[in-house]
């Protein structure tokens, strides 16, 4: 471990370990440290952080509202491509990651300083899409990621070191909490402890975001949508911005049992991961533009957008946001996109999200076509050649397998 850093970049949370992390940046490479806490919708009073950060030390300090940014730039472009890993995961930590990334590299060249720094362990993605990140916005910057450098690998020792150094502790921390939580405006991730053993159910203290759907209302809640070239722009009629309407989706998604997920993942790392995570609004926005795009899109176009969606997926949760693979395939679903405008209107019960209704002034659907009343639109023994030539293949497959 080399001591040629003068100053370091840190995103910090202001919690246990990326407090202790300051302070040891401090005594193990002597280098000044910035701080950076991004506000990304975590529900969190971010103040604290500021105050823990001037406590130890620091003089400059950035806290900064990153809500708008995060919903525009990353978490709609990402839905505009149907995003899901593993047929299940909205990748709501995946997405935040290389925004924190790119802004402290930003931080960085603000500031003169010649390293960042992360708290993520050498066991999970998050380091992976931390450096990926740094590396794409600054090939040359240093990297410094403690879990994978010191000897504090338990949290009893971080505990002990944090005392040392009279760095406070919150009074969970020393009880420790049944699991690890992560927040954003899209969702909050639950891990480890009490989670990880896959065939142990999640006690009901788990959900903050979500009211278990036992426990939700029963009647039901019913909501419009509007979407102009992809992205929804309003609820109920009412046009918000992003990060207004997201956090609008969460509280209607949440009260009604919407987004509670408990998958095993197999992290990029090469280990399988449980999680239970929340993703209320964004389980909503989800069913909602698949629904928008039913009836605006072309056959073609879907099915080769739907086969597109897997390999973008994987790609966000690997950390590969700013690869030119990842930009190559948001230019071929923005361009599928920009038909996708129109209102979806649907039910929201008890963990259910229902579509009841789609209508978009560009809908490619035609009722004199389907209609089971007589037509002059389509002639039903067209479909006759039609069949006989999709089977040519095979009855020739047929015919010589009989010889």
């Amino acid at each position: 471990m080399t001591k040629d850093v003068k100053k370091v970049v840190l995103a910090y949370s202001g919690g246990l370990d990326t407090s202790v992390i300051l302070r040891w940046l401090q005594d193990a490479y002597g280098a000044e440290v910035v701080t950076f806490t991004a506000d990304l919708g975590q529900g969190e009073e971010l103040e604290p952080a500021r105050k823990k950060a001037e406590m130890l030390g620091i003089k400059q300090i950035y806290i900064e509202d990153l809500r708008e940014e995060f919903v525009r730039d990353y978490v709609f472009p990402m839905f505009r491509a149907n995003a899901i890993y593993e047929g299940t995961y909205l990748l709501g930590t995946s997405i935040a990651r290389p925004l924190i990334a790119k802004r402290q590299i930003e931080i960085a060249h603000e500031t003169g300083a010649d390293a960042v720094a992360h708290g993520a362990t050498g066991k999970g993605n998050d380091q992976v899409r931390f450096e990926l990140g740094y590396y794409a916005c600054d090939p040359k910057i240093r990297v410094i990621a403690p879990w994978r450098e010191w000897d504090l690998t338990s949290r009893t020792r971080l505990i002990e070191y944090a005392e040392k150094h009279q760095i406070p502790i919150p009074k969970d921390k020393r009880g420790e909490a049944p699991y690890s939580q992560d927040a954003n405006l899209l969702h909050i991730s639950s891990e480890g402890k009490a989670l990880e053993d896959p065939w142990q159910a999640a006690d009901d203290s788990v959900y903050t975001r979500v009211v278990p759907p036992w426990q939700a209302p029963d009647k039901g809640t019913e909501i419009t949508i509007d979407f102009e070239h992809g992205d929804p722009v309003a609820v109920n009629g009412e046009k918000m911005s992003p990060a207004t309407l997201l956090t609008k989706l969460n509280e209607l998604g949440g009260a009604n049992g919407i987004g509670i997920l408990d998958i095993v993942e197999n992290r990029f790392v090469g280990m399988k991961s449980r999680g239970v995570y929340e993703t209320p609004g964004g389980t909503v926005l989800f069913h909602a533009r698949r629904a928008m795009e039913s009836i605006t899109l072309d056959r073609g176009a879907m099915h080769q957008k739907d086969e597109l969606t897997a390999r973008y997926a994987e790609l966000v949760y690997n950390g590969f946001w700013f690869a030119p693979e990842r930009e190559m395939l948001q230019a071929a679903v923005d361009t599928a996109s920009q038909r996708v405008t129109g209102t979806v209107r649907l039910k929201l019960y008890k963990g259910n999200v229902m579509v009841t209704g789609r209508k978009s002034p560009l809908s490619l659907y035609d009722e004199a076509l389907v209609t089971f009343e007589e037509d002059q639109v389509y002639d039903q023994r067209d479909a006759q050649g039609f069949i006989k030539l999709n089977a040519l293949r095979l009855m020739t497959l047929k015919r010589q397998e009989g010889k």
